[in-house]
C-alpha cells in the first residue's frame, strides 16, 4: 500500500490515540467528535485499498448456442457422410445419428424442387446444389433420392445394381465414422444395426453389431458388385454428358427419349 493508503493508517492511529486520551481526561464531547473522526478515517481507509486492488478479469462470455445450420447444408453433411444418393429418411436418421437439431422428411419434400429454382434462376451461383439421382435407363430424376452436386456423374445416376451398392457404401462409410467417435451415443449404434441386421456377416449377435464388423461385411460385398454396377453407371454418365443440358444434368429430365441411342445398354 502505498500514498493515500498509509497516509489514513497513520490518523487512524492518531486518531485512535487521541480518543483514548480524551476519554481518560472525561472529555466525553471531545472523544465523541473524535469517534466519528475515526469512523470516517476508516472508511476512506476502505475505500483506499478498494482503489489499489488489481480489476477483476471479466467473466468469460457465455457462448451462444451454435445456430442451427441452414437445413440444405444438414442436409448435405448427411449426403457427404454416405458418399451416395439417399432417401429422406435415411438423410434425417443420419442426421439424427450425429447432429444436433432435428430435421424431418417432409421438410425435405420440396428441397429439391427449391434448388432447382435456384439454379436455373442464377446456375453455379452456389458452391453445391442438391439435386435429383438420375434413372440410368431414362436419365430421368429417381423418385425420393438426394444427391450433390459436385460428385462425379456416374455417382449421381442410379442402375440395376446401384441401389445395393449405394448401401453397401453408405454402410461401410458409417461404420467408419462409427469407429473414429469414443461414445457415438445410442441413435448412431441404432442405425449402424438397421444396416448390419441387411448385410450377411455384419452382425455380430441379436441386436448387435460392432463398426468393424459392419465395414468388413459391407466392402467384402461391394467387391462382388461394384465392377458391373460402374459399367452401368459409367455408360449412363456418358450419354447424360451428351444429352443433357446442365441443369438437366442435375435435376433430370421428363423425356425419355434421350436415354436409347448407341450407348445404351
Amino acid at each position: 500500500m502505498t500514498g493515500p493508503a498509509e497516509a489514513l493508517e497513520r490518523r487512524i492511529d492518531d486518531l485512535r490515540a487521541a480518543v483514548r486520551r480524551a476519554v481518560t481526561a472525561g472529555d466525553r464531547a471531545r472523544a465523541r467528535t473524535l469517534r466519528t473522526e475515526l469512523h470516517r478515517a476508516e472508511q476512506e481507509w476502505e475505500s483506499a485499498l478498494e482503489a489499489l486492488a488489481p480489476e477483476p478479469a471479466p467473466p468469460a462470455p457465455v457462448p451462444a448456442p451454435a445456430a442451427l445450420l441452414p437445413l440444405r447444408e444438414q442436409v448435405h453433411q448427411a449426403l457427404t457422410l454416405l458418399g451416395a444418393p439417399a432417401a429422406p429418411k435415411l438423410i434425417v436418421q443420419v442426421h439424427e445419428a450425429f447432429s444436433t437439431g432435428g430435421i424431418t422428411s417432409a421438410r425435405l419434400t420440396s428441397l429439391r424442387r427449391d434448388e432447382e429454382r435456384s439454379f436455373r434462376s442464377a446456375p453455379q451461383m452456389r458452391p453445391y446444389y442438391l439435386c435429383a439421382a438420375l434413372t440410368a435407363d431414362l436419365l430421368a430424376p429417381a423418385r425420393g433420392l438426394l444427391a450433390v452436386s459436385t460428385w462425379p456423374m456416374a455417382t449421381r445416376v442410379i442402375g440395376p445394381l446401384s441401389p445395393r451398392v449405394d448401401f453397401l457404401t453408405a454402410a461401410a462409410r458409417l461404420a467408419e465414422q462409427i469407429e473414429r467417435l469414443a461414445d457415438p451415443g445410442p441413435s448412431a449404434r441404432r442405425l449402424l444395426w438397421r444396416f448390419a441386421a441387411n448385410i450377411p456377416g455384419a452382425a455380430t449377435g441379436p441386436d448387435q453389431a460392432s463398426p468393424t464388423a459392419v465395414a468388413a461385411a459391407a466392402l467384402a460385398e461391394l467387391d462382388l458388385h461394384r465392377a458391373a454396377d460402374q459399367r452401368h453407371r459409367d455408360d449412363a454418365a456418358r450419354r447424360a454428358r451428351d444429352r443433357l443440358d446442365e441443369a438437366q444434368q442435375l435435376f433430370g429430365t421428363k423425356f425419355g427419349v434421350v436415354a436409347r441411342g448407341a450407348g445404351a445398354t
